[in-house]
């Protein structure tokens, strides 16, 4: 059975994605691996062994175009209004909190928060499938 081991993204500037990310989410960088064209560099923190991988091209000085197809990276907290709340503080910019209960049952708390390249993350309260 295959297992997900990380998700990458295409950053413009390795200091501010590796800022953001561990400010945001408590992402530390795990491996940093650099050639000649790109650096690859993985981020991680204890409460997963998943991990994000920001592709710094280094011929790239145009932001990147995120295009029709990207959604969303996910990382669920055990507290969503704290969390809200302290990324307000960093004035890191989160979105509103929502309420999702479609047919009137909730089925999940949530608020979105972008990436200094403009990726999209959800950030969801732990419960029911969200661990």
């Amino acid at each position: 059975m295959a297992k997900a081991i990380h998700s990458m993204v295409r950053v413009l500037d390795e200091q501010r994605s590796v800022s953001f990310y561990e400010k945001a989410f408590g992402l530390t960088v795990a491996d940093r691996l650099d050639f000649s064209g790109f650096t690859l560099i993985y981020l991680s923190n204890p409460e997963s062994e998943f991990e994000l991988e920001l592709t710094v091209n280094k011929d790239q000085s145009d932001a990147y175009e995120m295009g029709s197809g990207y959604g969303h990276f996910a990382v669920s907290v055990d507290d969503l209004n704290s969390e809200h709340a302290r990324l307000e503080e960093l004035g890191l910019n989160p979105r509103k909190l929502v309420e999702f209960a479609p047919d009137g049952e909730l089925v999940a708390r949530f608020f979105f928060i972008a990436d200094p390249d403009g990726y999209e993350i959800e950030v969801l309260e732990r419960g029911g499938r969200f661990k």
